[in-house]
């Protein structure tokens, strides 16, 4: 599960990256875009705070699954020891 967050924190951090990286192309090279820089500045702002949530979401998701998995073994091992004492 957390990987899913990894790779979607990946995408629109680049894509965030892109946008910022359209602040600074003139507006004649881009016909059907927004040339207001403003928005491009702003709609990488929205993309990399995503992309920092997706991130840390993906990182307590991935602690959280860490914790039950560890928690399991132990049960399991526990379970083991009783029977090998009965």
């Amino acid at each position: 599960m957390s990987k899913n967050f990894y790779a979607l924190a990946a995408t629109l951090l680049l894509l965030s990256v892109v946008s910022c990286g359209m602040t600074f192309v003139p507006s004649s090279f881009q016909p059907g875009l927004p040339a207001n820089g403003s928005l491009w500045k702003t709609l990488s702002m929205f993309m990399l705070l995503l992309g920092l949530v997706s991130t840390l979401i993906g990182s307590m998701s991935h602690l959280f699954e860490q914790v039950d998995r560890r928690t399991e073994e132990r049960r399991r091992a526990e379970r083991e020891k009783r029977r090998k004492k009965s």
